[in-house]
């Protein structure tokens, strides 16, 4: 189905749900109304990149979608999305802050399936990827987010 909507309204949407989305997740007590909104804000970002964006976007966004199942405590879906985005990311060298990224959100779906074995194999993925990471806060915001896979917190 072919949509007539203009390429910078998809574009607005997608950065403004994605937003959205991320002001979500930093919010310390969502109702579950929010959290229906988180995932769906989520998941409609992704669709205007789809539109309009590049394989850096559809990676950043397929790991958002897991970051929202994985608070969510929904494992199966948070791996499903991490592993689309670890695909996009080595598909496209996209490079290593998107690839450790990509790996975090593999981590952080294990932790939540209560599996330690693959959530290790993941971060220790994610902690060798970060070590190459060129520009420092990118490193240290990476480093931090690992950091929190363990305790299943969401730094800010």
């Amino acid at each position: 189905m072919e949509m007539n909507t203009e390429f910078t309204t998809h574009k607005q949407m997608a950065v403004d749900l994605f937003n959205l989305t991320w002001d979500l997740i930093e919010k310390q007590d969502r109702t579950e109304t929010e959290d229906d909104t988180m995932l769906y804000a989520a998941m409609a970002s992704r669709y205007h990149w789809g539109i309009v964006g590049t394989p850096l976007n559809f990676a950043r966004g397929e790991w958002q979608i897991s970051r929202v199942y994985a608070i969510l405590g929904r494992s199966e879906a948070a791996r499903q999305h991490a592993k689309k985005s670890l695909t996009l990311c080595t598909e496209h060298h996209l490079g290593d802050f998107d690839l450790g990224f990509a790996y975090e959100a593999l981590a952080r779906a294990y932790h939540v399936a209560d599996n330690s074995a693959e959530q290790e194999k993941y971060l220790s993925l994610a902690l060798q990827t970060a070590e190459k990471v060129e520009h420092e806060d990118n490193k240290n915001w990476l480093l931090k987010n690992l950091e929190s896979v363990r305790t299943g917190a969401i730094p800010v």
